[in-house]
């Protein structure tokens, strides 16, 4: 397949801290020829004089002097590389920001939380294989099969569409060729599995919404935000609103991972120019998009389907006001009403505008954002208050 014919697509690593996820997207961009055996050789000569010898793939992606001094990823890596059929980005998530003594259960919170958020399409890696007892130990990966398969099942996953590799991001094995080591293993490799993974659907007929992530000032350039489109399609000369401020301007130029684009397609994470614009004009969680179609705007209330995983006081009142990210923002919101609770499993009503939520409940809640927000109709949202929500 010819390099114009390839369709992009994003790929997470998600999991608990020091589970390998930058070692093994390092070790993959690295076998794909994303970086050179010197830089990579560079890498393992400061790692090891931090006492770090085991990070040297991680720092492909892990490129903070913070991240690189304590051991774990602080913000969201990029990275490109190719498959036979797909452009692919790569994101290094960070883990959680406080260890984790409950791996199993964290684990499955991200696997909700993934599901919730739209990602329908798996691969589990059993990584650290290279580290069982014995090494490579056939065994203890079907029990990691085994106790994992039933909690992506009660997630909503599928299991017949999810393949399980076990792999050493650190060793390699795996990774793109398959391991000797793990001869016992039948299945895809992950980089096989990426080149099975299905083409998503592209909303872009849908009027233009693209989260900002970041802002960046370049010199020469100007004001670049920066950001993944959700729908519609953004081209340079196009008009473009953000909301919630309404501010207007027009796109000069679009990049993805440095090279143009004459139009950015739903999936696609750009760097877009804009004409007579400060830095300060525009925040992380603004959202633009075309003004002469649908342009979004503030969303001074909504309502949520909510599910409460475990909060530490059992129940949640009216007046609660947690951090909700929706898209890419992170505002407190407070919780003006309870709508109904629901049963999780099937959306039944169980009772009308309850006093509280508690533990296990799933629930209609209407919401007020306690700053300027942006948010559709019949979007996902992910409550998060130090992930006990």
């Amino acid at each position: 397949m010819g390099d114009d014919e390839k369709v992009h697509i994003n790929i997470v690593f998600i999991g608990n801290v020091d589970s390998g996820k930058s070692t093994t997207g390092g070790h993959l961009i690295y076998k794909l020829g994303g970086i050179k055996k010197d830089v990579i050789e560079k890498f393992e000569k400061e790692a090891a004089e931090m006492n770090k010898r085991s990070f040297k793939y991680a720092w492909v992606l892990d490129k903070l002097k913070a991240e690189r001094e304590r051991g774990v990823t602080i913000d969201i890596s990029m990275s490109k590389f190719e498959t036979t059929k797909y452009h692919c980005t790569l994101i290094d998530a960070p883990g959680h920001r406080f260890h984790q003594e409950h791996v199993n259960r964290h684990t499955t919170e991200h696997a909700l939380l993934a599901y919730t958020l739209g990602v329908n399409q798996m691969i589990c890696c059993c990584n650290k294989m290279d580290a069982t007892t014995p090494k490579y130990s056939k065994g203890r990966f079907e029990e990691l099969v085994t106790n994992f398969s039933p909690l992506l099942i009660k997630v909503g996953y599928n299991l017949s569409d999810i393949p399980f590799i076990p792999i050493s991001g650190f060793v390699g094995e795996n990774i793109i060729e398959r391991s000797t080591n793990l001869d016992w293993y039948k299945g895809p490799t992950l980089f096989e599995a990426i080149d099975q993974i299905k083409v998503p659907k592209r909303p872009s007929d849908k009027p233009l919404r693209l989260p900002i992530q970041s802002v960046y000032m370049i010199g020469g350039i100007g004001v670049v935000p920066v950001g993944r489109v959700m729908t519609g399609v953004l081209k340079p000369g196009m008009a473009v609103t953000f909301a919630p401020t309404g501010v207007q301007t027009e796109v000069r130029s679009v990049e993805m991972h440095h090279e143009g684009l004459i139009e950015a397609l739903p999936g696609d994470i750009v760097g877009f120019n804009v004409k007579n614009m400060s830095v300060k004009d525009l925040k992380q969680g603004y959202v633009a998009s075309n003004s002469n179609d649908d342009p979004a705007m503030e969303a001074v209330k909504f309502t949520s389907h909510i599910i409460v995983i475990n909060h530490p006081d059992g129940k949640i009142p009216l007046g609660y006001t947690p951090i909700v990210d929706c898209h890419t923002s992170h505002i407190p919101v407070r919780f003006a009403r309870f709508v109904n609770k629901l049963d999780r499993r099937c959306n039944f009503v169980l009772e009308q505008e309850p006093k509280f939520l508690e533990n296990g409940d799933g629930g209609l809640v209407e919401m007020i954002p306690t700053k300027p927000m942006v948010s559709e109709t019949r979007v996902e949202l992910s409550l998060l208050e130090s992930s006990r929500m």
